[in-house]
């Protein structure tokens, strides 16, 4: 018994240790949120559609160079960069956030003339911010638009 006792007792052991030191996978880190990921780094205008027609040229320029900055605490500000509108544009501090399951910004006042302080959230990813919302800019009909931000 005793000659059996000590192999059975080395295989256990030898076991135990086997699994013990083995490391486990670590487990992939959580995806950023999008609170992390829209006040990662600086957005800048990169287009604009609506109804499927790109009206990128129809932006005045000195609204393309606007910076804006989010805040993990839920301030942006939208700096007027080197063309500076005449009159100022919208720039100056807002606040901001998330709201009906993330799937709305919310800003605390409009930013684009003839638009909302809401803005539908189509896609926020690490390089691209897209939003949309209906404007109405006179005498236009009131027209869904699509703004594409870039880091």
């Amino acid at each position: 018994m005793k000659k059996l006792f000590l192999p059975l007792s080395l295989f256990i052991a030898a076991g135990f240790l086997f699994m013990t030191g083995c490391d486990k996978e670590d487990a992939p880190p959580p995806a950023p949120t999008k609170t992390q990921i829209i006040s990662q780094s600086p957005w800048k205008f990169e287009k604009a559609m609506a109804s499927g027609f790109d009206i990128s040229g129809q932006v005045n320029a000195c609204f393309k160079d606007n910076i804006a900055t989010f805040t993990s605490a839920g301030n942006m500000t939208l700096d007027e960069s080197a063309n500076v509108c005449s009159p100022t544009s919208y720039a100056g501090s807002y606040t901001w956030s998330f709201q009906t399951n993330e799937t709305v910004l919310h800003l605390s006042a409009p930013i684009f003339t003839g638009g909302s302080s809401d803005f539908t959230l189509v896609s926020l990813d690490g390089t691209n911010l897209v939003v949309s919302q209906v404007m109405t800019v006179a005498p236009n009909p009131p027209t869904t638009v699509t703004v594409t931000f870039k880091h």
